[in-house]
């Protein structure tokens, strides 16, 4: 079966506090992107793992950073025909996907999932979310807002960019060679990304 109908229980069973994000909650958010696997952030390293036809990915988060973050208010419920899964919520859902932005299908899959679903964020939300990610990552979710047209959700980030010293690539993990900079958010964009129509 679906291990979002199990895998409240097992991570209960095991002791392990959990959330459903990324593609996983991207989608359950109404994102067209489709998750090759259930996603889900953890407190500790855990190995992937299938079960019958379907895949689990653990991400790990450092456990300071994740026990902040992993509070109910910034969580959602996933109900099942078993019960109910803890899964990220909207804002939460996005600034994991530009944290863990390779493991969300690349930059232009989080841009994509940003139009879909940052009209819907909360910008009171984002900034005091934002605190406990890394500054690179609560940039690149503001390009891709101010991109995709969210500006009230773009301009909560905007602090963090001011506060920012050093410019960061949009996608470190590229060769590209940066085409243009935004001086907004301190980011050299090395990687073409479709902007909203």
């Amino acid at each position: 079966p679906d291990p979002a109908r199990w895998i409240h229980a097992l991570m209960k069973q095991q002791r392990i506090d959990y959330r459903i994000s990324l593609l996983s909650a991207a989608r359950f958010h109404g994102a067209t992107q489709e998750p090759a696997a259930l996603q889900l952030v953890v407190p500790k390293p855990l190995s992937d793992f299938a079960a019958g036809r379907h895949k689990l990915e653990f991400i790990n988060q450092a456990h300071t950073t994740f026990t902040r973050t992993n509070r109910p208010e910034w969580l959602a419920e996933l109900k099942t025909d078993t019960g109910t899964a803890k899964a990220a919520g909207i804002e939460l859902t996005l600034l994991d996907c530009a944290r863990w932005f390779h493991k969300a299908g690349g930059i232009s899959a989080v841009a994509s999932i940003t139009r879909e679903l940052g009209a819907k964020a909360l910008a009171r939300r984002l900034a005091p979310l934002a605190r406990d990610f890394e500054s690179s990552a609560v940039r690149r979710l503001g390009y891709l807002l101010e991109l995709a047209g969210h500006e009230p959700q773009a301009r909560a980030l905007d602090k963090f960019a001011r506060e920012a010293k050093t410019v960061k690539l949009l996608d470190p993990t590229s060769q590209e060679a940066p085409g243009e900079m935004s001086g907004r958010w301190k980011i050299a964009v090395n990687t073409p990304v479709k902007r909203d129509s």
